[in-house]
């Protein structure tokens, strides 16, 4: 007989160099939980970084990590 065993993840914590990011949207669009969006606010180079507004959203996975073209996102587990 098979047990099915209950997934648990632990909150990671994203954290991006708002001064590196362009807005591309990439980590925003690649993140499979919906974990981060683009800010409303400008940052000094007049972009509006990405944020992640949710903490609780995010599982770790590192793929905004990995799509950021200007590797301004860091993830901790």
């Amino acid at each position: 007989m098979w047990r099915l065993l209950e997934r648990t993840y632990s909150v990671a914590k994203v954290e991006i160099a708002e001064v590196r990011c362009k807005a591309c949207g990439l980590c925003v669009r690649f993140c499979p939980h919906d974990a981060l969006e683009l800010a409303n606010e400008t940052n000094e180079r007049g972009y509006h970084p990405a944020t992640q507004p949710d903490a609780g959203k995010c599982r770790g996975c590192t793929s905004c990590a990995l799509m950021c073209p200007e590797a301004a996102i860091i993830v901790f587990r």
